[in-house]
Formats: structure tokens, sequence, C-alpha cells
């Protein structure tokens, strides 16, 4: 059944390569059988900031990047202070800011046209074969993501994803964010399943960070070539694309 916020309640409040790279402790772990994903290993961000550029030429990049800060300080400010607001206002908060910082004007229609390309998103090119490869495989298939429920399901629809994944589990279910050690484990609780079964798929080094200190595998698709954050940490496996994330778990089995 579907994890819902009634489910929550009981819970405490280097180089890229074609194929993955893997550490020892990835060699040494159990059969993975889930696997969850952030929503940005499976939903492509870039129409959201180009479209920014087209509203405001010249200036959009500056204001997607302090946006886009904005928007994940506000989440661990939120967290670290236990005020809670959902993504989609976090969101527009942080969107507010940094028009009103870097001086670009929006009215309130453009600032909704500018929100809701969150609500039109849809799959990078390697997603849809990827995870038919992985649910032919026999693993369950799940997202753990700051998106609100809205969000995922929109992006669901748009992509025609409908039915691939077992479990769509929002942190807003339990009204915090990631790192928050509470929203890795809402994977553990919906799927029931140890921690040493799931494979964690951020998007970002830091939601890898978060993931490998609560202890699960990770396979960090750095689409953006990034290097690793500096937290102490190291992931499992890393590649560019789905279709590594495909032979890297290929390769463990």
């Amino acid at each position: 059944m579907p994890f819902t916020r009634r489910d929550t309640l009981g819970l405490a409040a280097t180089t890229l390569a074609a194929t993955a790279i893997r550490t020892p402790r990835a060699a040494a772990a159990e059969t993975i059988e889930v696997v969850a994903f952030d929503a940005f290993p499976i939903f492509d961000p870039r129409p959201i900031f180009a479209g920014l550029e087209k509203m405001v030429p010249g200036r959009g990049k500056a204001l997607g990047d302090l946006w886009r800060t904005r928007q994940f300080e506000y989440t661990w400010l939120r967290t670290a202070a236990a005020e809670y607001e959902d993504f989609w206002k976090v969101t527009r908060d942080a969107l507010d800011y940094a028009s009103e910082a870097l001086k670009v004007e929006f009215t309130g229609q453009q600032a909704d046209e500018i929100m809701n390309t969150y609500l039109g998103l849809r799959p990078w090119p390697d997603a849809r074969a990827a995870l038919d490869k992985l649910r032919d495989s026999g693993r369950r298939l799940g997202f753990l993501s700051n998106f609100t429920p809205k969000m995922l399901q929109s992006g669901i629809e748009n992509s025609d994803l409908e039915g691939y994944f077992e479990q769509v589990l929002s942190t807003d279910f339990i009204g915090t964010f990631k790192p928050d050690p509470n929203t890795y484990r809402m994977v553990t609780d919906a799927f029931d399943v140890p921690v040493d079964r799931i494979l964690f798929v951020p998007f970002a080094g830091w939601d890898m960070a978060g993931a490998k200190w609560f202890g699960y595998e990770t396979f960090w698709v750095n689409r953006l070539g990034l290097p690793s954050e500096k937290l102490g940490v190291q992931t499992d496996g890393m590649g560019r694309n789905l279709d590594d994330l495909v032979t890297y778990l290929q390769a463990r089995t």
C-alpha cells in the first residue's frame, strides 16, 4: 500500500566514467532489494532555469543560482529550527528573495509561471529504459524527495511513469527535510526492508552524505560532474546517468 502521512505518526520528531566507480563497502553489501530515488535523477530540472533566462535575458543564470542556493539553505535552516514549511512554500520564498536581492522585478503572474515549471517536469532521456531494466531485475522502486506530494505526482504523470514506483515518499509527510535522519528512515519503514538492502540514488552530493550517514549504500547520479562534498563520507558508486546505475547494480549481483 502507498505510504501516507498517517503511516508516519510513529516516526521520531576522479573522473566519472561510463561505468560506475566502487568501494569495498559496496562489494560486501547485502543484495539490493529496493532502489530509492531523489526526484532529480529521474526528473530533468533544466527547463526551470532555462525559463528564467527567457524571462530575464542575461540575468537568468545569476537568478537561478541564487534561487537554488537559498532554496536549500531555507530547507536546512527550517529543519534545524523545527520551523517547517513545505517545499513549495520554501521554493517560492527563495525565488522572492533572489529576485529582490538581484533587483529583478516579476509580476505575480510571472512568479507563478516560474513556480509552475516545477509541475511540468519531464524525465531525463535515459530514465524510462533504466527504470524498465531495474523493474525487470525484480527490484522495488521508490521516491524519497523533499518535493511535495503534488510536485512528485505531477512529475510522474508528465513522465508517464505511473505504476513504476511502489512508494512515493515526500518528506512533507513528516514535516521535515533531508538530511534529517527521520526522512531517510521513511524508506525502511515504508518498504519494511533493512537498511543494508536499500540503495539510495541522490542528485546532490549533500543528499548522498545524508543517506550515507543514515547507513544506506548510495549511487550518486552526478549529472553535473560536481566534486564530492567534504563531509567525511564517500559514495559507493557514481556515474553520469541512470545507465551507469544499471551497470553498477548488474555488476554487484
